[in-house]
């Protein structure tokens, strides 16, 4: 009698099994595909804001101000955002905030068309943005985890890195094109307009599989006690009360509109070609780190400092590069190591919280990396004025590595 025996499996085959592990499901490709399309329109809207307010105040300062109207909602408001992202079906509530960021890039564009550019009316529009944002960041993370189930997450989070890195480039790229083919409003037009394929895509998934049955006791005890529930479980959680800070530290990495010009400018030297080239250096390093994030098992805590510390040397060689070449080596090294360990963070910060917890989880998380820049931006960019362009863009990988250390204990292989 013969046996036979099963063809081992190569490891190269079980990472791009993982990596595609999530787009085996229907409703997740299709969701999927509509993503890929506005987070390159949301870069272009953002990358012409940004422009349009230098270009009418020729004050950096006014960036930050920018950068709190759209993120500042974000920290005054995560924890009641993740409880009603908690506490609700979030199909639909994505449904309603997705159709609202539509109607914000048409009302950008119509009224720069109609009434020309005023500081005001992008500042407040900017800030209605924030608002929308603070809901639908939560909801659209923690929906992946209903559209794929917790066994795929890392697959999800990490193509999702993918898609948004693709945007780093399509997006800038896009709105340089439009704004010298039509202007901003153009630009904001085609923003909005982006948001159409989500709306598509959420009209076209079939209903994800019931998971609300943990949620009745939240949507009983409302919003505002849902908020504190939220507080007090990151508190108790090791996990989450260590990467937290972790998560706002890293959104000074990703904030490198504030960081690399300084450096580009003063310490090496370079123009705008310099600048552009950094960037699309960032963003290539980013495509192989995503890829890796999505190819690998479910995150452990390890795995998480690991990449965290490799981050935070990465950042800190790139503020002490001595030449250009060095420089691109450099972005595109931090590019790689911090967006694979931003999506496994991301991914254990899922997994490690109980889903009754995980919008407000995600929130707290959003909260952390984004809502802080208005605080964090302004520090770094006036170290980097006063004290110097290297020290600036340092910082980032400074706290990083600190926040790091600090989360040791708590991302320790026990847990």
């Amino acid at each position: 009698m013969t046996t036979t025996t099963a063809e081992p499996v190569s490891a190269p085959r079980r990472a791009l099994s993982r990596m595609g592990q999530a787009l085996r499901g229907r409703d997740f490709r299709i969701w999927f595909a509509g993503q890929l399309t506005s987070a390159s329109g949301a870069l272009a809207q953002g990358v012409v804001l940004s422009w349009m307010v230098y270009q009418l105040t020729h004050n950096a300062v006014w960036l930050t101000v920018l950068t709190a109207c759209t993120w500042g909602p974000t920290l005054l408001l995560g924890p009641w955002a993740g409880a009603l992202v908690d506490r609700s079906d979030r199909r639909r509530l994505l449904m309603v905030t997705q159709s609202l960021m539509l109607l914000l890039g048409l009302v950008l564009a119509a009224t720069t068309a109609l009434f020309g550019q005023h500081l005001w009316l992008l500042l407040a529009l900017a800030t209605c943005t924030g608002l929308v944002a603070t809901v639908d960041s939560p909801a659209r993370q923690v929906f992946v985890v209903d559209l794929v189930g917790a066994g795929s997450v890392a697959s999800a989070v990490g193509l999702w890195e993918v898609a948004l890195n693709a945007s780093r480039v399509i997006g800038p790229a896009a709105a340089g094109a439009l704004l010298a083919a039509g202007g901003p409003a153009l630009a904001f037009a085609f923003n909005a307009l982006t948001y159409l394929a989500p709306l598509l895509a959420l009209a076209r998934l079939r209903a994800p599989a019931d998971r609300t049955a943990d949620r009745p006791a939240a949507a009983e005890r409302g919003p505002r006690a849902s908020a504190r529930e939220g507080l007090a479980y990151a508190r108790r959680s090791p996990i989450v009360r260590g990467l937290l800070p972790m998560s706002a530290a890293s959104g000074l990495i990703f904030a490198m509109n504030l960081t690399v010009p300084p450096l580009v400018d003063r310490a090496l030297d370079l123009g705008p070609a310099g600048y552009s080239t950094l960037m699309a250096a960032f963003g290539l390093g980013g495509l192989p780190g995503a890829l890796l994030a999505a190819a690998a098992p479910e995150p452990t805590p390890r795995r998480v400092r690991t990449l965290a510390l490799t981050t935070s040397v990465a950042v800190l060689a790139t503020a002490l590069a001595p030449n250009a070449w060095a420089a691109v080596a450099g972005m595109f090294a931090v590019g790689l190591t911090s967006i694979w360990y931003i999506a496994s963070a991301n991914t254990l910060a899922q997994l490690r919280s109980a889903p009754e917890m995980r919008g407000r989880v995600m929130s707290l998380w959003g909260s952390a990396m984004t809502g802080t820049l208005p605080f964090t931006g302004l520090a770094v960019t006036f170290v980097a004025q006063e004290v110097g362009a290297r020290t600036g863009f340092a910082i980032s990988g400074g706290a990083l590595l600190l926040t790091t250390l600090a989360a040791w204990r708590a991302l320790r292989p026990a847990v």
